[in-house]
């Protein structure tokens, strides 16, 4: 059977076409596109991913407005049904505007637009997005955002680091988020949000050119998930 992933477009989505083109490079079958103002998702879908970019321009704050976007709906229910949601850059923004994560993306200490590859350490591996993963490793995935403070109280921090939530660490300070915190999951593990692009890390050939190839063991990770589901 085949690998069904859909890729959300937003009006301002500049990512969309990098993640659907890393789905279909590791798992062979290519991505189904959903536009923002479409009221329905397809059916059976083992994957719904919120690419990066400026949805919406940006204006009010990153993410807000398509969190209210007609497809959102849809994807609350489809989460809701324990359908994967993994949400990049803006896609992490968007999950939290419609609170399928906690939390809030700021503006960057600095106030400055990061565009480097960065070191993580991998905190968690029992989500469908990290089983292929070492406790404790470190991989390097490139980041490319202007709003990637990731905020949480203390209360909200704390939760999510006793139950297991905090998926990716920033290995250094890189733009002011809470306890260097770059990726987190949902209470089950089946919606992950991480500024860093996992997509534009999948090829070993490329690794000077596009920061190497440690992302592509979250997408094989969520095909291994969808195998032995």
């Amino acid at each position: 059977m085949a690998f069904r992933a859909a890729v959300i477009t937003f009006p301002g989505s500049n990512c969309d076409r990098d993640m659907a083109s890393a789905l279909a490079a590791v798992s062979g079958s290519p991505a189904i596109r959903v536009w923002h103002g479409d009221a329905d998702l397809p059916d059976n879908l083992d994957l719904i991913a919120l690419p990066g970019g400026f949805s919406y321009g940006d204006y009010l704050r990153s993410g807000a407005m398509a969190a209210t976007s007609p497809i959102m709906r849809a994807v609350v229910a489809a989460s809701s049904r324990g359908v994967p949601v993994l949400g990049v850059c803006n896609g992490f923004q968007v999950l939290t505007e419609a609170q399928l994560l906690p939390g809030a993306l700021l503006r960057n200490a600095g106030q400055r637009f990061l565009c480097r590859t960065v070191a993580l350490t991998v905190e968690n591996t029992t989500s469908p997005f990290t089983a292929g993963y070492r406790a404790g490793e470190t991989i390097r995935i490139p980041v490319a955002h202007h709003d990637g403070n990731y905020y949480a109280d203390a209360e909200t921090l704390d939760m999510l680091e006793g139950e297991g939530r905090v998926a990716f660490r920033y290995n250094e300070a890189v733009n002011g988020s809470a306890r260097d915190i770059a990726g987190v999951l949902s209470a089950n593990g089946r919606v992950l949000g991480m500024m860093p692009h996992p997509e534009r890390a999948i090829e070993p050939a490329a690794v000077a050119a596009l920061g190497g190839s440690d992302g592509r063991r979250l997408f094989e990770s969520i095909l291994a998930s969808f195998a032995t589901a």
